[in-house]
C-alpha cells in the first residue's frame, strides 16, 4: 500500500525519466522567491525554541485526483517542530480558517509527532534513517496525527538538501536524553510568563486533600482512607506521593514488596462496592521468597474479602485479556489505512478497505474493551461486588478498564472538568508510562504501544452513541489525542509523578535553582482561542435538572432526548453511503429492504451486486456476551436512557465504528460536503436557538436578572461550508471520483460474473 503513486498521479504507472512534473516554472519560482524575499515570512518561535537548518525553494505538494502541484517556500527545523512557510500564508490566514490551534500551525510537525520518514529515489520509496549515502529529491513525512506531507527538493541547493534531510532525520528519530526534550527548554525560557488558567478547576490528585475529596465524593471514606506513607517517594517510585488503601491494611504493609501486591481504590459505587487495582508481586525463583510472597497475599486477600458483607471479584488483565503487544500490532495496521499519500493511492485501495479494516483487529480490540468495562460494572452494580483489577505494574490495562468503568458508572466523569479530573488520576498519577508508550526518546520502538489513544476510541464510541450525556465533543477527544505530541504541556511526558517532579526539580532535595514550573494540557487556552474553545464543550449536553430551573431544564431536557433520536433524512444517508469510509458497518442494523435501508434506489446496479453479499455479512455480525452478563446488558438497553445515571454502549458488530473526524480528517474524498452528523447538528443548534429565544421573551419578567445561557457554536451555525469532518477538513478540496475505481473495474470482469462470485477483496466472515 505504501509503495503505490508515491510519485506523479497517473494511476502508479511509471513514467519515463525525468518523472517528476513541476506546475511551477523556473522563472516563476525566481519570481516568486523574490516575492518572499521581500514579504520576509517570519517563522513563529516559542520561548526556548531554536532554529537548528532550514531549506528554500522546497515546494510543498498539494495532491490533488490525478495531477499534483505544489506551493514555494521554507523548509524549517526547530528543535520543537518541522514547520514549512509558504509564499501564500497571508493567503490561507482569513477568518474562514475557524479551528486554529495557536501552538501548532497547519503546516507544522512537532518533532513528537513524525512517525516515519521516506525518500523518493528515482521513483522508489525507501523509509530513511541513520546517514544517507545519496539524498531523495522528494521527502514524505508521515505523522503521528495520521497528516501526510510531501516536499519537492528538486529545486534546493544541493547543501541544502543535505542538511535539512540530516537534520530532521536526526532530530526526529535518534535517541534522545529526556532532559533534552524541548520541554525543559520552554519550561526555562518562559519560566515568568506562565500563567494558569483560574477556569481549571480539574483536579490534580497531587495532594493528599484531593484524594480525601474524591473519597467523600463517592462515599468511599466509610471503607477507604488515603495515606501519604509515599511522601517523597521513599516506598515505591511507581506510586504517587498519595493514593487510597482500605482502612483495615495497615500503612506499613505497603513497604513490604514496595507497593506492589497492595490493592489501591480507585472509585467507589453507590451502593458501596469499590473498584480497585494491585499490581503484582515480583517475579522470584527462590522457594522462601515465594512462600513469603504467598502468605503475605494471603493476609492482604483476608483483608479484602470478608463474606458476606466484603466480596472481591479478581479480573487478572495480564493473563486473562489482551497483550500490549496485539494493541501494537493491531493498531500499526490499522493507521496504514490513513496514511494517504495520494488520491490514486485512495482510490486503489478503497474497493478492499472493509477487508484491511477487519484485518487489522482494531475495532475487535476496541469491542473488547468495552465488554470487560461492562462485565465488570455489572458486577459492581447488579451483584454489589469488589473488583480487584491485576497487572503486572496495573499502569496499562488497569488504568483504560478503570477508566472505562466510571465513565460508564459516574455521570460526574461524562462532565469536562471530570473526564479530566479522571484522566489525572488514572492515567498521570497511575503511573502510566507515557514517555514509553508514546515513544517521545526514541529509544524503544516496542515499548511504544498506543494504550491512551485506545482508551479515547473508546470514550468516542460512548460519546458517538450517547450524545447528550457528555458535556465534551468528540473535536474535545481529537485534540486532546493530538496534545500527546505537543511538549510544553507535562502531562503526557513522563512515566511517573515521581520522574516528573525529580526532573522538575520538585524531588524534596535542596537544589539551588528554582523548581520548572510547567503548563498542564487541560489549560486549553494555550492552544485555543475562546471561540475556536466553544467547539469542545457539547451545546447538547443534558445538564442535571435543578428544581428552581426544573422548566426551563426540562425543555433542554425534552430538546436534546429529539437530538438523540433525531433520524438523518434519506439524502443524508445516501450521501454517506457514497462514503461509507466513514464508518466500519452500515449506518443502521437494517431488518428491512438492503434498497431503502442502505441503498439508493439510483445506485448503479453494479456497485449493489459487488458489496451486497459484503454489507450482508457485517449487519448480521455480532459479539456474543456471556450468557450471565446477557441479562444485565439487554435489560439495561430496553429502558430509557438515564444520562445522569449508569450508561452502557452497544457493542454488536454494526454499533463498533471507525472515529472518522480523527482518523479521516486529512483525507479529503472522505468527507461529505454539507452532510454528516455535523450538518443534522447545525440544524439542531439553529433550532435550540429559536426554542431559547422564544423562551427568554415568554419568561423576560421572571428571569430578567438570569445570566444567558451558553450559546450554540457560532462557528457551526454561521458556517458556509460544513463538511462531516468539521472543524478540520472545512476548506479542504474534495473529489468527485466514484467509490470503485475505474482501473479498478476492468479487472474485476463483467457485471453478470460479479454477481455469482465470491467478492475476492473482502471475506469478513463473523465478527
Amino acid at each position: 500500500m505504501l509503495g503505490k503513486g508515491v510519485v506523479g498521479g497517473g494511476g502508479g504507472t511509471k513514467a519515463p525519466k525525468p518523472s517528476f512534473v513541476s506546475y511551477v516554472r523556473p522563472e516563476e519560482i525566481h519570481t516568486n522567491e523574490k516575492e518572499v524575499t521581500e514579504k520576509e515570512v517570519t517563522l513563529h518561535l516559542l520561548p526556548g525554541e531554536q532554529v537548528l537548518c532550514e531549506a528554500s525553494t522546497v515546494l510543498k505538494y498539494v495532491q490533488e485526483d490525478s495531477s499534483q502541484h505544489g506551493v514555494y517556500g521554507r523548509l524549517v527545523c526547530t528543535d520543537f517542530k518541522i514547520a514549512f512557510l509558504g509564499d501564500d500564508e497571508s493567503a490561507l490566514d482569513n477568518d474562514e480558517t475557524q479551528f486554529k490551534n495557536k501552538v501548532i500551525g497547519e503546516n507544522d510537525i512537532t518533532l513528537h509527532c513524525v512517525d516515519q520518514i521516506y525518500g523518493v529515489f528515482d521513483e522508489k520509496k525507501k523509509t530513511l534513517f541513520g546517514q544517507l549515502k545519496k539524498y531523495p529529491e522528494k521527502l514524505i513525512i508521515h505523522c503521528k496525527d495520521l497528516r501526510v506531507f510531501q516536499f519537492c527538493l528538486r529545486y534546493t541547493k544541493e547543501e541544502e538538501v543535505k542538511r535539512i534531510v540530516s537534520g530532521i532525520i536526526h532530530h526526529t528519530q535518534a535517541p534522545k536524553l529526556l532532559k533534552r526534550l524541548f520541554l525543559f527548554s520552554y519550561a526555562t525560557a518562559a519560566q515568568n510568563n506562565i500563567v494558569t488558567d483560574p477556569k481549571n478547576h480539574t483536579v490534580m490528585f497531587d495532594t493528599l486533600k484531593d484524594w480525601c475529596w474524591e473519597l467523600e465524593r463517592t462515599k468511599g471514606n466509610m471503607k477507604y482512607k488515603a495515606v501519604s506513607v509515599n511522601e517523597g517517594y521513599e516506598v515505591c517510585e511507581r506510586l504517587p506521593a498519595y493514593f487510597v488503601i482500605p482502612t483495615p491494611l495497615p500503612e506499613e504493609n505497603v513497604q513490604h514488596f514496595q507497593g506492589h501486591g497492595i490493592p489501591i481504590w480507585c472509585w467507589s459505587c453507590h451502593n458501596g462496592s469499590a473498584l480497585l487495582k494491585m499490581s503484582a508481586l515480583p517475579k522470584e525463583q527462590d522457594d522462601g521468597i515465594l512462600q513469603i510472597q504467598k502468605s503475605f497475599l494471603d493476609r492482604i486477600y483476608k483483608t479484602i474479602h470478608r463474606p458476606p458483607y466484603e466480596i472481591v471479584k479478581t479480573e487478572d488483565l495480564s493473563s486473562n485479556f489482551l497483550s500490549l503487544q496485539e494493541i501494537q500490532t493491531a493498531y500499526a495496521k490499522f493507521k496504514q489505512l490513513f496514511l494517504i499519500d495520494n488520491s490514486t493511492e485512495f482510490w486503489d485501495t478503497d474497493i478492499k478497505w472493509f477487508s484491511l479494516l477487519e484485518s487489522s483487529s482494531w475495532l475487535d480490540i476496541i469491542r473488547r474493551c468495552l465488554k470487560k468495562a461492562i462485565e465488570i460494572t455489572e458486577c459492581m452494580e447488579a451483584q454489589n461486588m469488589n473488583v480487584l483489577l491485576l497487572e503486572e505494574n496495573a499502569s496499562d490495562l488497569c488504568c483504560l478498564i478503570s477508566s472505562l468503568v466510571q465513565l460508564m458508572m459516574d455521570p460526574h466523569c461524562r462532565t469536562r472538568i471530570g473526564f479530566q479530573s479522571l484522566i489525572q488520576k488514572e492515567w498521570v498519577m497511575g503511573g502510566h508510562c507515557f514517555l514509553d508508550r508514546c515513544n517521545h526518546l526514541r529509544q524503544n520502538d516496542k515499548e511504544e504501544v498506543p494504550v491512551f489513544l485506545l482508551f479515547l476510541d473508546c470514550v468516542w464510541q460512548l460519546v458517538h452513541q450517547h450524545p447528550p450525556a457528555f458535556e465534551f465533543t468528540e473535536t474535545y477527544l481529537t485534540v486532546l489525542s493530538d496534545s500527546l505530541y505537543i511538549p510544553i504541556f507535562s502531562t503526557f511526558f513522563f512515566n511517573s509523578p515521581h520522574q516528573k517532579d525529580t526532573n522538575m526539580g520538585r524531588d524534596g532535595q535542596k537544589t539551588q535553582s528554582k523548581p520548572l514550573n510547567l503548563l498542564t494540557v487541560w489549560d486549553w487556552s494555550v492552544q485555543f482561542e475562546p471561540k475556536a474553545q466553544t467547539l469542545l464543550k457539547n451545546p447538547l449536553y443534558v445538564e442535571k435538572p435543578k428544581l428552581d430551573k426544573g422548566q426551563r431544564k426540562g425543555m433542554r431536557f425534552k430538546l436534546c432526548l429529539q437530538a438523540q433520536n433525531f433520524s438523518p433524512t434519506e439524502s443524508t444517508k445516501e450521501r454517506a453511503v457514497m462514503h461509507q469510509r466513514q464508518l466500519s458497518l452500515p449506518l443502521t442494523q437494517s431488518k428491512s429492504s438492503p434498497k431503502r435501508g442502505f441503498f439508493r434506489e439510483e445506485t448503479d446496479h453494479l456497485i449493489k451486486n459487488l458489496l451486497g453479499k459484503r454489507i450482508s455479512k457485517l449487519i448480521n455480525s455480532s459479539d456474543e456476551l456471556q450468557d450471565n452478563f446477557r441479562e444485565f446488558y439487554d435489560s439495561w438497553h430496553s429502558k430509557p436512557t438515564d444520562y445522569h445515571g449508569l450508561l452502557l454502549p452497544h457493542i454488536e458488530g454494526p454499533e463498533i465504528k471507525v472515529w472518522a473526524q480523527r482518523y479521516l480528517r486529512w483525507i479529503p474524498e472522505a468527507q461529505i460536503l454539507g452532510g454528516g452528523r455535523v450538518a443534522t447538528m447545525s440544524k439542531l443548534l439553529e433550532m435550540m436557538e429559536e426554542v431559547q429565544s422564544l423562551q427568554e421573551k415568554i419568561d423576560e419578567r421572571h428571569y430578567s436578572q438570569q445570566a444567558p445561557q451558553a450559546e450554540a457554536p457560532r462557528l457551526l451555525r454561521n458556517s458556509a461550508r460544513l463538511s462531516s469532518l468539521f472543524p478540520f477538513a472545512l476548506l479542504q478540496r474534495h473529489s468527485s471520483k466514484p467509490v470503485l475505481p475505474t482501473s479498478g473495474w476492468k479487472a474485476l470482469g463483467d457485471e453478470g460474473d460479479l454477481a455469482k462470485q465470491e467478492d475476492e477483496f473482502v471475506d469478513l466472515g463473523d465478527i
